[in-house]
């Protein structure tokens, strides 16, 4: 019989279900992005949820033995793909350039710091934990995702009108604070790690601060040099074709992020320093303007992500158990919405006349609520329960939930779920405001110059909305 030749095991119906999806998506993309102005991770969460193990039963990468190791390498691949990409798509000699170091330096400093503390403190009131998974929490929570900013800002109507100098600025940004993250991090692993404040402090800096941090940057504009000068010679001698410089793309990519993993520094800024040394003077982004490679990145691997997160959400884990007695839908609910409205926005906003590439309220409006929390977050999470579980940074079995728990054992089961209905809510709510903005800039317009569609208007955002849109870096 013909029926039994077929062969619907869970992973053969994912790949139909998966690149169905993303044959649709890209069939209706332009209309998706410039009319309806939504981003595809909302879409894509919303179809892995379908999907999932919740709803249809489809997709379950849990009984396909994908564990929190599995979860941790994909994480750390797409954001590193993405880092290195935004590495590469930066002006030439940005960060030389005018004042975007001091800008990008603010924001990864006090504004950084700020959305640390303040995420820490609200989860230490609402879910009634202790000071050092408070901490750990806050610092998962505390960058804001290149993954995300990258499907936002990505070309559309809507993209295309915000300046220039603000998009770079939030890229930039993204980019760096996933690895950055990693010092507010490691102080709470290490306040559970060591009793001794001198010890924890003495590990915390040379380990985290100086190898993972200092040496993980340094060591990937050193890559992205190297790789720059070969691929110079290799296309002065006529040696490299047009398709091997987009695997050659791909490839330098993975290789940072092997390097930064191995050595036991921080991935996402080797990433992210390849991409900035390989592309500094302007040699990759010429040949980059014919490809659209950063469009099948955010396409395939970002999307892909999302549909996958959407599949892992652990929706029972939102409700309160032996485990997380303090947890709860609406305690959640009122962590993310606090993290909305504080934090990110109001330091933001007070920085505002020191940040040299914010120049006007409306854009200090915008960027402060552009924060959102993604992939990134996924990852750190995960990277604290490694250490947490046994010290390092491999994900082994969680504790026995059966036999009496510690804090740190705590912590492990608190921190999953909180992370995850956030970047559930951020992805949600980031994904959509495009669309907000976009309806609140039309009808702000005079009835006579609006568009016959949404997001039609072709000079610019409205002047009620955004400023000073036509400046170039």
């Amino acid at each position: 019989m013909a029926w039994d030749q077929l062969e619907l095991t869970g992973p053969h119906v994912a790949y139909i279900t998966f690149s169905g999806f993303l044959i649709t998506y890209a069939l209706f993309s332009q209309f998706i992005r410039n009319h309806l102005h939504i981003s595809e991770p909302p879409l894509a969460i919303l179809f892995g949820i379908l999907l999932g193990p919740y709803v249809l039963g489809w997709i379950t990468p849990r009984k396909w033995g994908m564990d929190d190791g599995t979860m941790q390498e994909v994480t750390r691949i797409i954001v590193g793909i993405q880092c290195f990409a935004v590495g590469i798509e930066l002006p030439k000699f940005y960060f030389k350039a005018s004042n975007h170091w001091k800008s990008i330096l603010l924001f990864l400093g006090p504004v950084m710091t700020f959305s640390w503390a303040v995420s820490a403190l609200f989860a230490y009131f609402i879910f009634k934990t202790s000071v050092a998974t408070a901490l750990i929490i806050g610092a998962c929570l505390s960058p804001t995702d290149p993954v995300l900013a990258a499907s936002v800002l990505a070309s559309s109507h809507f993209s295309n009108r915000v300046p220039k100098r603000l998009r770079h600025l939030l890229s930039a940004e993204s980019a760096c604070n996933d690895g950055v993250s990693f010092p507010f991090l490691y102080i709470g692993i290490m306040s559970f790690k060591y009793a001794s404040a001198g010890k924890s402090i003495k590990q915390w800096f040379l380990i985290t601060v100086l190898w993972q941090c200092g040496f993980g940057i340094t060591v990937g504009l050193i890559i992205g040099r190297i790789a720059n000068r070969l691929l110079r010679l290799s296309q002065r001698k006529k040696y490299i074709s047009e398709p091997a410089f987009v695997v050659f793309y791909l490839l330098l990519a993975l290789l940072s992020i092997g390097v930064g993993s191995t050595l036991g520094s921080d991935d996402f800024l080797v990433a992210f320093g390849a991409g900035v040394g390989f592309a500094q003077d302007g040699l990759v982004s010429k040949k980059l303007a014919s490809v659209p490679f950063p469009f099948i990145i955010d396409m395939i691997l970002n999307s892909g992500m999302f549909v996958f997160f959407g599949s892992i959400i652990p929706f029972r884990e939102f409700l309160p158990s032996k485990l997380t007695p303090d947890i709860g839908i609406w305690q959640l609910s009122v962590f993310l919405l606090l993290l909305l409205l504080f934090r990110r926005l109001p330091i933001v906003l007070a920085l505002k006349g020191i940040i040299p590439d914010l120049q006007t309220y409306r854009e200090a409006l915008f960027c402060g609520h552009f924060g959102p929390m993604g992939v990134g977050a996924l990852f750190l999470a995960l990277e604290a329960s490694a250490q947490l579980e046994n010290g390092t940074s491999i994900p082994e079995k969680k504790p026995d939930p059966n036999k009496p728990l510690d804090d740190k054992q705590k912590a492990i089961f608190l921190i999953w779920p909180v992370i995850c209905f956030v970047v559930l809510g951020s992805t949600i709510v980031h994904g959509m405001s495009t669309l907000g903005i976009s309806i609140a800039g039309h009808y702000l317009r005079p009835e006579g110059e609006r568009a016959l569609l949404l997001g039609q208007e072709e000079d610019g955002l409205d002047d009620m909305v955004y400023e000073n849109l036509e400046e170039e870096d």
